[in-house]
């Protein structure tokens, strides 16, 4: 049987994890740079001489102070250094939780990641924060999330870049 104070030292203990977990969850990982991981991936019928450096990113979560529209630009800078041959964006470019202090608008981000150049082009899907944050597809049931990216840099930045579809 536990004991009151046991339980209470329990209690403090698992406050005092949580509060750790918590601050390096916000006030480290949030500011460290993106690690860049190099992989060598040979398919079984890849043909022999034939490399292909892919970069991919993922889950941008575009918010004030985290992630803004400077970082992204940054990112992209870094990304384009890399000389990848195709891009890949995995999606969750918007923040789609409350722990922000401002959204940075689609507009923004979307303008910043117009600025990928690959020779194999730069290809994006949505992820599951993408679709929560739009409301009016949301209501409606229907449509694309971001349409509004639509008339800015994924179609006129770059002739490679595939516009969300």
């Amino acid at each position: 049987m536990i004991s009151r104070r046991g339980f209470f030292r329990f209690v403090r203990a698992l406050g005092i994890s949580g509060l750790g977990v918590a601050a390096y969850g916000f006030g480290i990982e949030n500011f460290r740079w993106p690690k860049i991981a190099e992989y060598n991936v040979r398919p079984k019928l890849w043909p022999a001489g034939l490399s292909l450096k892919v970069a991919a990113i993922a889950d941008i979560h575009a918010c004030d102070p985290w992630m803004t529209a400077s970082r992204v630009r940054s990112i992209v800078e870094t990304t384009n250094d890399v000389g990848a041959d195709l891009i890949v964006l995995l999606g969750d470019y918007s923040a789609g939780h409350k722990f922000v202090y401002e959204a940075v608008h689609s507009d923004e981000w979307s303008t910043a990641l117009g600025g990928l150049k690959s020779p194999l082009g730069v290809h994006a899907i949505l992820g599951n924060h993408d679709w929560w944050d739009d409301k009016s597809v949301q209501g409606a049931r229907a449509g694309t999330p971001y349409g509004r990216a639509r008339s800015n840099a994924w179609e006129f930045r770059s002739t490679r870049t595939t516009p969300f579809a």
